[in-house]
């Protein structure tokens, strides 16, 4: 007859442990109820050697109040994750998972009933199987280690940062996580609303000495994600694909730091002209059409060079006090050099060539 003392408690916790499973795999969360994986699965496991005992316990029941009760835990496991499988998921390793179940399982059921008509033969059998077992995850793990692929663990869990050396293209709107933010009532993201154009690079600079993260709140990291960032860390986001509206994100670890980030459409860029003949010096000659401008900040502006000479757009105070905030290098005839101000203030500019040429952008 089976163990209803082991039973129950085994029905329990292979319930709560395929719940959790589903959760965690479905995409459903993410950030730190990932660490649920694997807890949900030993509870699982758990729950199945409880409830395998139970069942075992003095021989396979006949009993009809048993196996009505494994038939219908059985059914429900089943449709449960038949649903998931189904609609819920996103994983790329639920084959893998599938696998080890299986793994597991079988070999279960195999000792399980040679243990009931072959009693002789569950060493021999329960030998090969660890035999195999251990060489099976000796294999997996030299081949892990050598072929582990880093980009796909990072897509898994959305990190959206660049590789080691490479600069993602567009201009950069920066957002600090301030000194202190862990107390609750102090200013956190500076700035805390981010009105951002589509196509920057958000970069978010920890400057706390705690760990902090950047997640997304309305998916829980389904569209940004930063993992943990310890002082002095960066997490970019590039905006290029993010639709317009408004960003919820929030620090999962202290979930009381709450920002906005607004991605909103880029704007048109305003033009200045390089008219013929500005590398001549004369009276009336215009140099740069119009030589200042008042833009938002935000507003690319674009130079194009409509005269038959070689010209620069340099930032800086002619002849020669370059500040390096932007420089066109050599344009030639028909070229056009674009640059956007994300900040506040007056930004002179002259070419190098010919250093009376000059020109200033004020923004606001």
């Amino acid at each position: 007859m089976s163990n209803w003392d082991l039973m129950m408690p085994g029905m329990g916790l292979t319930a709560i442990g395929l719940a959790g499973v589903t959760i965690s795999y479905s995409g459903i969360a993410h950030t730190f109820i990932d660490g649920m994986h694997a807890l949900t699965g030993l509870t699982m496991f758990i729950g199945l050697i409880f409830l395998a005992a139970g069942i075992l316990d003095g021989g396979v029941s006949t009993s009809k109040r048993a196996k009505v009760t494994v038939l219908v835990i059985l059914l429900i496991s089943l449709g449960f994750g038949m649903f998931a499988l189904v609609t819920m998921n996103i994983s790329d390793y639920t084959a893998a998972l599938a696998g080890v179940l299986l793994a597991i399982t079988i070999p279960a059921i195999i000792i399980a009933y040679l243990a009931m008509k072959h009693p002789e033969s569950v060493k021999q059998f329960g030998g090969i199987t660890i035999l195999v077992s251990i060489t099976v995850i000796i294999v997996l793990v030299v081949l892990g280690l050598e072929g582990l692929d880093t980009d796909m663990l990072s897509e898994q869990v959305g990190i959206e940062e660049p590789s080691e050396g490479i600069t993602p293209a567009g201009p950069i709107f920066a957002i600090e996580i301030l000194k202190d933010s862990t107390e609750e009532g102090n200013p956190d993201y500076s700035p805390d609303i981010a009105i951002v154009t589509q196509g920057y690079i958000v970069e978010w600079t920890n400057a706390d000495s705690v760990v902090h993260t950047v997640i997304s709140a309305v998916d829980f990291g389904e569209t940004f994600d930063s993992s943990m960032m310890n002082e002095g860390d960066v997490f970019t986001l590039d905006t290029t694909n993010l639709e317009i509206g408004e960003y919820e994100y929030l620090c999962i670890v202290h979930p009381w730091m709450v920002a906005t980030l607004i991605i909103e459409e880029p704007k048109e860029p305003v033009t200045v002209i390089i008219p013929e003949g500005a590398a001549l010096l004369e009276d009336g000659q215009i140099y740069y059409d119009p030589q200042v401008i008042d833009v938002t900040a935000g507003t690319t502006v674009a130079w194009d060079n409509a005269d038959s000479a070689v010209h620069t757009v340099t930032s800086g105070e002619a002849p020669v006090d370059a500040d390096g905030m932007f420089d066109s290098e050599m344009m030639m005839a028909g070229d056009v050099f674009e640059f956007t101000f994300t900040e506040v203030g007056n930004y002179d500019y002259y070419c190098a060539f010919h250093p009376w040429m000059v020109g200033t952008v004020n923004v606001e």
